[in-house]
């Protein structure tokens, strides 16, 4: 049991008067205009505690949720400690009878009635209180106010405290709108965000084989290049001409030309790094930037070549896939654009093109 000292607890009772309940109203209305206000139900408790207690003067006052057939001890202002943070089934407590019978409880002493759950309150300094439901219609909570003396509850405090909970009620079921508002406010800015990258995803995209497109490379790879000549990085700028595009197409028709597109992509991808930067040109035409290769450059072109052979000896195709592919090596004092760059791995890839028996 809680020990009391005078400084704490009231030894002879305080009548309610006239000028309580005229501090009381303005008190009131101030928590109405608060509660108003309020975006959250932590910030409903925190209006809600305060208040309670300081409308009808009482030593402590809590402020209780409906939870699941059980009360939740939500929030408190008391001179001492009381169930803060505690559930208890909804017919063991009086804030459970108050919501369940949807009536104030009013209880000039605790012990002297049987809906009190007593063990429960003898280590508390209470021997007088009123609890009144949130929301007579269907009750979602209860505020409680609790005297350290025991105290007959007026009329006028009751009031009080049945409009305030009255006023919480009105704020709980806003502050539930504006959270459903609020939610959908962000559901839809998601939905926009994830539209306008969508967008901007096809826009730089090849939609026959998903890799960048020729606005898409220059978007990614001309910066790439930039920050490798800052950090003093090689590059390697390729350019690849698929052979036998046309032959396909005019054979085996353009349904298996573009076949022939997507698994030239998909070796590309197999064979370079998530880092590297692959784009689809246009028609048979891939380019290629590679910051910081490992290797000698041939070893790239010499693992592209054995990554098409691989797949020719392991898919059935009417056709074998092999390209013509120039390359640039790029070191960080080079200089010229990414554009320049590419036209002489072009210049390079026609080169091998011509040297080479096998034509598009």
């Amino acid at each position: 049991m809680s020990t009391h000292t005078l400084s704490t607890v009231r030894t002879s009772p305080h009548t309610f008067t006239e000028a309580d309940y005229t501090r009381g109203m303005e008190r009131l209305m101030r928590a109405v205009q608060e509660l108003s206000m309020a975006r959250s139900i932590p910030e409903v408790q925190r209006i809600v505690r305060t208040s309670a207690r300081q409308l009808t003067g009482c030593d402590g006052a809590t402020f209780i949720l409906r939870d699941n057939g059980k009360c939740f001890y939500a929030d408190e202002d008391a001179i001492e400690p009381l169930w803060k943070g505690m559930r208890f089934p909804m017919e063991a407590c009086v804030s459970g009878w108050a919501m369940l019978h949807k009536d104030a409880a009013v209880i000039p002493d605790i012990y002297q009635d049987d809906r009190v759950p007593h063990e429960a309150y003898r280590p508390t300094f209470v021997k007088s209180m009123v609890m009144v439901p949130i929301r007579k219609l269907d009750p979602i909570g209860a505020i409680g106010n609790y005297w350290s003396y025991e105290h007959q509850p007026s009329e006028k405090e009751i009031g009080l405290l049945q409009a305030l909970a009255d006023s919480t009620s009105i704020a709980m079921e806003n502050v539930q709108i504006y959270t459903e508002l609020e939610d959908r406010v962000r559901d839809r800015t998601a939905d926009l965000e994830k539209a306008k990258e969508a967008i901007h995803q096809l826009s730089i995209s090849d939609e026959l084989t998903g890799l960048l497109n020729r606005r898409g490379f220059f978007l990614l790879a001309e910066p790439a290049l930039e920050l490798a000549k800052r950090n003093e990085h090689r590059c390697v700028v390729a350019f690849l001409d698929v052979n036998g595009l046309k032959r396909v197409n005019d054979v085996h028709g353009h349904e298996m030309g573009d076949e022939l597109i997507r698994d030239v992509a998909e070796v590309l991808r197999a064979v370079l790094r998530k880092a590297d930067i692959i784009g689809r040109m246009g028609g048979d035409e891939f380019c290629i930037l590679v910051s910081d290769p490992d290797g000698d450059v041939s070893m790239l072109k010499e693992r592209i070549f054995k990554a098409f052979q691989a797949f020719n000896e392991t898919h059935e195709r009417v056709y074998s896939l092999s390209a013509s592919i120039g390359l640039i090596e790029v070191w960080p004092t080079d200089g010229g654009t990414l554009e320049h760059l590419l036209a002489r791995a072009d210049e390079l890839m026609y080169e091998e093109m011509r040297s080479s028996p096998e034509r598009r």
